[in-house]
C-alpha cells in the first residue's frame, strides 16, 4: 500500500510544484525588467530607487520609459508637473525634450537626403546664404554632414559671444564643437528648399516622421494640447522659472527650433526609439550613414563618438546610441541599442535629469545588485592602485636616496 501511495503521490507532488512554479514564477517575471546585460530589475526596486534620486536631486517631476525587446516593458511617471498646484506628473504630461531634438532633426533630414532634395555634402551656401554671417567666407565651406556631427566651427548659440553675434569659431571640418546654431542653420536651408516657415516645417515633420511612427504629441512647435499639458519649469533650486518672461523659452516659442524645441513624453518618445531599433522608415543605406561614428567627442576616460545626430560611446560588443537635452528647467536622457532592441528615456522639469539619465545608464546596465559589486569593487580598485602607487614612489625614494648617500660616500675625503 505504501509503495503504491508512493508511486502516484511523487508525480502528484510534481505537477503540484510545476503547477506552483508557472503561477508565481511567471507573475514574478511580471514584475521585473532585464537590464542591458540580461538580469532581472524589480520594478518595486527600480521605483525606490527612482524616488530616492528624485528626491536628492530635486527633481520635481519625471516621466519615464524602458525597452526591452523592441517593446515598451516599463512606463512610469513620479512627482510634480506643478508644485504650487500640488499637480502629479501623468502620463498626458508633456517636458521639453531639448537637446535630443537633434537626433530626431537629423532621421528627418535624412528622408530628404533619401529624396535627393539635400546633399550631405554639398555646401548649404549654395542652398541658402546665411544672412547672419555674409562676412566671414570659412562658412561657406559648412555642409550638412558637418553640422549633423557637430564640425560646422559654429558655437553652441552666439548668445555665448560677447557681441551675441554668430561668428564662425574655425575652419570648418577641422575639429569637432558642439552647435546648435549649426542645426538651426540647416533648418532655415531646409525651409528654403521647401519654400516653407517654421509651421510649414512642423507639418512636414508631422506627415513624414510623426504621423508614420505613430507619435501623438511630439512635436517642435508646441500645439493646444501640448501647452495645456506641459510641466512648468523649476531651477536648479527648485524654484518655478516664469517661463513667460525667460529669453530662452520665448526665443524658441512658435519657432521650429531644430536642436532644441522637441516637445515629449517618455512613451511616445520610445516609439521613435523602437522605429530606429528596428531600422525602419529609413533606407538602410541611410541608417549606416547615420549612426557611423563622424567626430570624436572630447570626453574623460570614455571613447565617444558622434555619429549625424546621435553620442556613441565605444563599449566593447555594444551597438549603444545617446543624447541628453538641457533647456531652462527641463533636461532629458535617452540611450538605446539597435541589436538588442534594449533602451530607455527620460524627461524631467529639473536642471538634474542629465545626471539622473547618466547614472540611471550605468544602473541599468547590469542591474542593481552588479551595479553595486562593481561600484564597490572600483572602490577596491581604486584603493589597490592608490596603495600600488604610493608604495612605487616610497621604493623610488629610498632607492633615490640610496644612490645618493652612495655617492656622498664616495665623495668624500
Amino acid at each position: 500500500m505504501n509503495n503504491i501511495s508512493k508511486a502516484y503521490g511523487q508525480p502528484k507532488r510534481f505537477y503540484f510544484y510545476l503547477i506552483l512554479f508557472l503561477v508565481f514564477g511567471c507573475s514574478g517575471k511580471e514584475d521585473v525588467i532585464d537590464s542591458y546585460i540580461g538580469f532581472d530589475v524589480s520594478r518595486e526596486m527600480l521605483d525606490q530607487h527612482l524616488k530616492k534620486r528624485m528626491g536628492e536631486l530635486n527633481i520635481p517631476g519625471m516621466s519615464i520609459a524602458i525597452i526591452n525587446d523592441g517593446k515598451i516593458a516599463y512606463k512610469n511617471t513620479f512627482g510634480y508637473e506643478n508644485i504650487l498646484k500640488r499637480e502629479h506628473v501623468t502620463s498626458q504630461t508633456i517636458f521639453e525634450g531639448a537637446s535630443i531634438s537633434k537626433s530626431v532633426f537629423a532621421f528627418f533630414i535624412m528622408t530628404f537626403i533619401e529624396e535627393g532634395k539635400l546633399d550631405l555634402d554639398k555646401p548649404l551656401f549654395e542652398y541658402y546664404p546665411h544672412p547672419d554671417i555674409e562676412d566671414d567666407e570659412r562658412y561657406k565651406k559648412i555642409t550638412a554632414r558637418m553640422v549633423l556631427c557637430h564640425r560646422s566651427g559654429f558655437p553652441n548659440w552666439r548668445e555665448s559671444e560677447d557681441d551675441k553675434k554668430l561668428k564662425t569659431k574655425f575652419e570648418p571640418n577641422t575639429d569637432y564643437l558642439y552647435s546648435g546654431e549649426g542645426f538651426q542653420y540647416l533648418a532655415m536651408v531646409l525651409m528654403h528648399i521647401e519654400n516653407t516657415d517654421h509651421q510649414g516645417l512642423e507639418k512636414l515633420f508631422q506627415e513624414r516622421i510623426a504621423k508614420p511612427i505613430g507619435l501623438e504629441h511630439t512635436v517642435f512647435i508646441q500645439t493646444p494640447y501640448t501647452r495645456k499639458h506641459k510641466a512648468e519649469p523649476y531651477d536648479e533650486d527648485g524654484n518655478w522659472i516664469d517661463w513667460r518672461s525667460d529669453y530662452w523659452i520665448q526665443k524658441e516659442d512658435g519657432k521650429f527650433y531644430a536642436p532644441s524645441s522637441i516637445h515629449s513624453e517618455s512613451v511616445d518618445f520610445s516609439k521613435w526609439m523602437i522605429a530606429v531599433m528596428h531600422k525602419e522608415f529609413l533606407s538602410e543605406e541611410s541608417y549606416s550613414e547615420m549612426l557611423k561614428p563622424h567626430s570624436k567627442v572630447p570626453f574623460d576616460g570614455v571613447n565617444v563618438s558622434y555619429t549625424l545626430g546621435f553620442l556613441t560611446p565605444h563599449f566593447p560588443l555594444t551597438d549603444i546610441y545617446l543624447h541628453s537635452g538641457n533647456n531652462e528647467g527641463f533636461t532629458s536622457w535617452y540611450a538605446l541599442d539597435t541589436e538588442k532592441d534594449w533602451g530607455f528615456v527620460l524627461f524631467t522639469n529639473s536642471e538634474f535629469g542629465e545626471q539622473l539619465g547618466q547614472e540611471l545608464f550605468f544602473y541599468l546596465l547590469t542591474g542593481p545588485d552588479l551595479y553595486k559589486l562593481y561600484t564597490i569593487l572600483g572602490i577596491i580598485v581604486m584603493i589597490v592602485l592608490s596603495g600600488l602607487i604610493f608604495g612605487i614612489r616610497l621604493v623610488f625614494r629610498k632607492l633615490k636616496n640610496g644612490r645618493h648617500n652612495i655617492r656622498n660616500r664616495f665623495a668624500s675625503p
